[in-house]
């Protein structure tokens, strides 16, 4: 590539704040693939500061264009997923702010098609790598499909789509050597968001253990932009989408994350499998923030901004519906890998808003699944295809696979009858955009409303237990310390200075930063007093039972076998889980001569497979899992990731060899006989022991 023209070393401020230092020698100009100079590669053209996005942008189509074409055949983010079937059930009509047609009939179902994922990861990462999830939802309605692609984190790192390539560049394995992979703990990550402090926010949600979960079956999901629906007046609703799972929020605790990607790389996979196949089939209610033009005038921040949440304090979330999956793929390759998913898939009733980063994802996604999936005839894939009649006059193109009948392939035609004229428009029945006004000079611009990126991020911090605001200091020192270049480091913390000065001087200590830098200049100075919002906090919205949850015993030979069973009793009517762990698979022998069929070989199930363990050593055996290297990591590591232990007076032995005997503390419950089964029980609907952390880290 030529260096055509250069331009001397500077600061660049863009217009939404973000700093970007260019330092030594003369660099060249940024241009296009045609050599024409780009004159502001922070935004697209848009009709005015807060309008829709100009389609004649072509620098910003060229940028997005080649994106979508880089790789082949994973998807270039969310390759690494997991889908399943299932149904979307309506409470009631809501018939008086949308006219869209599964929302009209109260107890209605709607078939559906969901796919999680991780979205840095490749195809063959692992399921616990530090990441948002994807949360991407196929409505097979009466009128056509409606794709809500979403993740488990409402907001997102960029607000404008332009950035979007920049991104995700940043965060895939460095271009020169192929790693890290799955990860963001490397230095063209945060080097980029050092340099992006719309960023901040996002960052805050993926440092915490958001970015962790338990489960798919324990995780929130968010349609992060604003949408709008319309009833059949013509009257707008904007409208946020929420996704709240039955079973309550649940995450893991880092070390324990990074040992399941070592015992189980499919953990993931392996939990949503095994539950919809026993019958516990994981569900989700639908909620909707709604508000309209004055609530979203007086928002003190651009409800366009995907960098922002609207606290559930200020708009209460309305359930309207709930998810239900109950049914694997047949083939994961036809199903799960073909499925395309694509934001501008919408039905009558609603329609988008001008938020820039979602009118990047409606270009983009449809180009996406073209170069994929190799034909504009994607959406003859069954997994694609509508369940309800629909009729094109589209034909031919590569892998065709059905063809309207009939002499006709135009629009407007004279020709009637049957295999006449084909399907007509309808005024009526028809998809009608909302009439929105739009005004403004054509410019690459971001509102003044989009400014502010530090304040929401202070909120979310605030909005943690003190727990959890430990746990988001640790990540943020992980992360930073796989950083080799020092200045990138101290821009980090200097942005972070705006966030909160206790956690950025912790970071920075945790990272031995000799100086602490001064905080960076803010393109608006962010509010320091927004009240915490107790949704944002995983701990604080914790199930309050064990349902859905898995314990592992470990058990030797002499098990109580009335233990065993009354453990088990208790666990299913609590809607849970009892998996047995011993030395052999095959089993070991109770008290009463029986043998107890094992799930797993002790060394192949390790203890972070599991909510919460019992040590159910039997008598006469006292010695067999102390002796055992398995057992000790087994013990050791559920005391460490501050699970609830129950233990038998034989299992001392064990715990002495594993050095966790004096440390022994209220989330250890003996089990001196089946009457104490109970209580350990509805003691685990707490899922984590919190009071040893404070132990542990020492």
């Amino acid at each position: 590539m030529d260096k055509t023209s250069t331009s001397p070393a500077e600061t660049v401020i863009g217009k939404g704040g973000e700093t970007h230092q260019i330092s030594g020698g003369d660099v060249p100009t940024l241009t296009t693939q045609q050599g024409v100079p780009v004159s502001d590669d922070q935004n697209s053209l848009r009709i005015g500061e807060r309008g829709p996005t100009a389609l004649e942008d072509f620098h910003f189509r060229e940028k997005i264009f080649h994106f979508d074409h880089e790789r082949i055949p994973e998807r270039v983010v969310h390759a690494r997923g997991y889908g399943a079937h299932g149904f979307f059930e309506n409470y009631e009509s809501l018939s008086d702010i949308t006219t869209a047609d599964l929302f009209q009939r109260a107890g209605e179902r709607t078939p559906t098609f969901v796919r999680f994922s991780t979205v840095a990861g490749n195809k063959g990462s692992a399921d616990l790598a530090r990441d948002v999830r994807g949360f991407a939802t196929k409505f097979y309605t009466k009128e056509g499909n409606w794709d809500l692609v979403g993740n488990n984190i409402p907001v997102f790192f960029i607000q404008d789509a332009i950035k979007f390539p920049d991104l995700v560049h940043a965060v895939k394995q460095e271009p020169d050597r192929a790693f890290p992979q799955a990860q963001t703990a490397h230095d063209n990550f945060w080097d980029f968001a050092s340099l992006m402090p719309e960023s901040t926010h996002m960052l805050m949600w993926i440092m915490s253990d958001r970015a962790i979960p338990r489960s798919f079956r324990f995780m929130e999901g968010f349609g992060v932009h604003t949408f709008r629906l319309v009833n059949s007046t013509g009257k707008s609703t904007f409208v946020k989408f929420h996704w709240k799972p039955k079973l309550g929020l649940q995450s893991v605790v880092w070390d324990e994350a990074v040992k399941i990607n070592g015992a189980d790389p499919d953990f993931h996979r392996r939990d949503l499998w095994n539950s919809i196949q026993s019958g516990n089939y994981p569900e989700w209610e639908l909620g909707l923030q709604l508000f309209d033009e004055k609530f979203a005038d007086s928002f003190p921040f651009d409800v366009l901004d995907a960098t922002k949440i609207i606290p559930e304090e200020d708009v209460p979330i309305r359930k309207v519906g709930r998810l239900v999956l109950d049914r694997m793929v047949d083939n994961f390759f036809a199903e799960t890998e073909q499925v395309a998913f694509c934001t501008q898939n919408v039905i009558p009733g609603i329609d988008f808003s001008n938020d820039p980063l979602l009118q990047g994802r409606n270009f983009s996604y449809l180009d996406t699944q073209l170069k994929r999936l190799g034909s504009p005839n994607f959406t003859h894939i069954p997994i694609n295809a509508p369940k309800c009649p629909f009729h094109t006059l589209q034909q031919d193109g590569h892998m065709a696979m059905m063809n309207p009948k009939g002499r006709v392939n135009y629009e407007p035609n004279s020709w009637n009858g049957a295999g006449g004229g084909g399907p007509r428009e309808s005024p009526t029945k028809g998809f009608h955009s909302y009439p929105a006004e739009e005004d403004g000079k054509k410019l690459r611009v971001r509102s003044e409303r989009f400014a502010d990126h530090y304040s929401q991020a202070r909120q979310f911090y605030m909005s943690q237990t003190p727990t959890e605001q430990g746990h988001v200091a640790d990540s943020f020192i992980f992360e930073l310390s796989k950083v080799e270049n020092q200045c990138i480091r101290a821009r980090m913390v200097s942005n972070l200075m705006n966030v909160d000065g206790v956690l950025a001087k912790k970071i920075a200590q945790g990272l031995g930063l000799t100086d602490m830098p001064e905080a960076s200049k803010p393109a608006k100075q962010p509010v320091t007093d927004l009240k915490p919002s107790k949704p944002l906090s995983i701990i604080e919205n914790g199930p309050q039972n064990f349902r859905g949850r898995k314990i592992g015993a470990l058990i030797s030979d002499g098990v109580d076998q009335k233990l065993v069973d009354t453990l088990r009793q208790a666990l299913e009517a609590e809607g849970a889980m009892l998996e047995i762990v011993a030395p052999m698979v095959g089993g070991a022998k109770s008290n009463s001569g029986t043998l107890i069929k094992a799930e797993q070989k002790l060394g192949g199930g390790p203890s972070v497979l599991y909510d919460a363990v019992a040590i159910l050593a039997g008598k006469g055996s006292e010695q067999t899992l102390a002796k055992h290297p398995a057992a000790r990591d087994f013990v050791s590591d559920a005391f460490t990731h501050l699970k609830f232990i129950a233990y038998t007076e034989a299992a001392k032995p064990l715990f002495e060899k594993s050095g966790i005997m004096s440390d022994l503390d209220e989330g250890c419950v003996s089990l001196n006989d089946a009457s104490a089964v109970s209580s350990f029980v509805k003691q685990c609907a707490a899922l984590r022991f919190w009071k040893r952390e404070s132990v542990v880290k020492m």
